[in-house]
């Protein structure tokens, strides 16, 4: 039997023969030298699959991995069940929380009065013992009437409630006798999971594993303390308005109490925009620095903090960092040979360190407009200067690279880095992947406003992606603020204008894997039909439109 086989993440097409019958993991194993990292997942005719998956008949297949999202998702949630079972054996049927991605890794919570690093290293010796032993992890089905039983008698209510929501059987994972549900795959067997480190953080403990920049190792640690402050303040959030988990926010949208979500999570955005605002003003800073992620709303929340700042009784003035672009013949090349815009090297940094330092001094400045047809800078058309009430608030993807405004004093500058940073979870133990968040964002914002299919979007996403990991991520911790964007509701709302973009994906399509996989993420959150109640200023509208300040 013939197949096309790619061995590496999007590499090229080998036209192989295969015995009926054949797993996708004896394929991995016989050519097991040939590719680059280790391979934990397939796609089968653009279909994501496990490596139990067997061939039966003429397809490509497409090995998987760790540096694809859906390949990285299967080793996390094998990696979750691997860490519960050690859990388990250490500690009996104590409670477990995975709560959020920090540090290159998750943070969880483990029912115990207190965590010592003893504690720790005893789950880890038994993670290792585990994987050695290179244990099989078993693909089960449970019908819903078996699975909510199973549920019950654990005392997990909010999985019993979350299965309303699924039609059909469920599948759970078995290792070593230890049950759990996820929803997507899981590896063969522990002795995949190679990498990965524990350790104590806070309150609880840090399950650290590789990243998709990183795929075959653990990546230096690196403390994001304002980002685990936020995700407590998100948390303080979801107890105000009642809602931790997917089937808390269902339960609220069933009940008719959407409008009272958002303006409660209106109420919160605006608090703590007066907040940063006034700690601006009080700082007596002259210029902010905006940077975050795609998707992240920064054109929003840049113009509503500009309307606190005047509030303040400042003056700000809003720009970008696009007008700064080098002529489009000296912009860099990427590994691919194509222009690569979003290289701080495609920003003419000399000039707009001089503009922006030439401003601050009281000189008129003349400021370029970026002719994006030409690829050229035009001046004399902005001819600008600023009184001492005048605060500038620039926002662009290099904000936060102390590069950017070298020439400008530290003391002058306020630095803001913007996420959506959700702290619901699915369930105890899924959580809500924040790139995933962010790429549902994109999808239904491209449609809208730039007449991008959703196979486009999610063709250009790795690529996005990669972006951030080398200028955004590595710069979050040199911000003065967090500003979470996200509201807890909001995928209930973008469900019903994404849901459609991602079933016109074709299984013809190579982003059909990413697209099933979004539409399964989906499955569990009721929609949201009527959106009247969510005002014309806040983000979401930034994506789904009818906002004051996106055209």
């Amino acid at each position: 039997m013939n197949i096309n086989l790619v061995k590496s993440f999007r590499g090229a097409e080998e036209h192989i023969e295969v015995e009926k019958g054949t797993t996708i993991e004896e394929l991995y194993y016989k050519i097991k030298d040939e590719v680059p990292y280790q391979i934990v997942g397939a796609k089968i005719n653009n279909k994501v699959e496990s490596l139990r998956y067997i061939v039966k008949e003429e397809c490509r297949v497409e090995l998987l991995d760790m540096r694809d999202q859906n390949a990285n998702m299967i080793y996390q949630n094998s990696l979750i069940l691997l860490y519960l079972r050690a859990v388990q054996c250490v500690f009996g049927d104590v409670a477990v929380d995975i709560d959020n991605a920090i540090n290159q890794g998750l943070y969880t919570k483990v029912g115990l009065s207190e965590i010592t690093e003893e504690d720790v290293d005893a789950i880890k010796v038994k993670m290792d013992e585990l994987v050695r032993s290179n244990l099989p992890i078993v693909e089960e089905q449970l019908s819903k009437e078996e699975a909510t039983a199973f549920f019950r008698k654990k005392g997990c209510e909010e999985k019993v409630d979350l299965l309303d929501e699924i039609t059909g059987n469920i599948v759970f994972y078995n290792l070593d006798g230890y049950k759990e549900m996820f929803y997507g795959h899981a590896v063969p067997s522990t002795g995949y999971l190679k990498y990965y480190e524990l350790r104590k953080y806070k309150s609880g403990i840090l399950l650290r594993m590789p990243q998709q920049s990183l795929p075959d190792a653990i990546a230096p640690y690196s403390d994001e303390k304002m980002l685990y402050k936020t995700f407590g303040e998100q948390h303080e959030w979801g107890e105000i308005m009642k809602i931790n988990y997917v089937c808390d926010l269902n339960k609220r949208i069933k009940e008719g109490k959407f409008t009272e979500l958002v303006q409660l999570s209106e109420a919160l955005h605006e608090k703590r925009i007066v907040e940063i605002a006034e700690m601006i003003n009080k700082q007596r800073k002259r210029i902010v620095l905006i940077a975050g992620p795609s998707s992240s709303g920064k054109t929003t929340f840049a113009q509503r903090l500009c309307i606190q700042l005047r509030v303040c009784g400042l003056d700000p003035i809003y720009m970008g960092t696009d007008d700064y672009f080098v002529e489009r013949e000296d912009t860099p090349l990427d590994e691919y040979g194509e222009k690569n815009y979003e290289d701080l090297e495609a920003v003419d940094v000399k000039l707009f360190n001089s503009n922006m330092k030439d401003l601050l001094e009281g000189k008129t400045v003349d400021m370029p407009t970026f002719d994006f047809i030409t690829g050229k800078k035009i001046f004399g058309k902005r001819m600008t200067t600023i009184n001492s009430n005048q605060i500038l608030v620039i926002e662009g993807i290099h904000a936060l690279n102390e590069v950017l405004t070298a020439e400008i004093p530290k003391e002058d500058k306020f630095k803001i880095y913007i996420s959506p940073l959700t702290q619901l979870n699915i369930d105890r133990h899924n959580r809500i992947v924040t790139t995933d968040h962010r790429m549902l964002r994109r999808l239904v914002r491209d449609y809208k406003y730039r007449g991008h299919s959703a196979k486009s979007t999610i063709s250009n996403w790795p690529k996005v992606r990669a972006g951030e990991d080398k200028n955004i991520f590595p710069y979050s911790n040199e911000a003065d603020v967090l500003f979470n964007s996200s509201h807890l509701y909001e995928i209930s709302v973008l469900k019903k204008y994404a849901k459609p973009l991602l079933e016109s994906v074709s299984p013809e399509d190579e982003e059909y894997g990413d697209a099933e996989r979004l539409l399964n993420f989906l499955m569990f959150f009721q929609t949201v039909d009527d959106d009247s109640a969510i005002v014309n200023n806040s983000i979401l509208r930034e994506f789904i439109g009818g906002s004051i300040f996106v055209d």
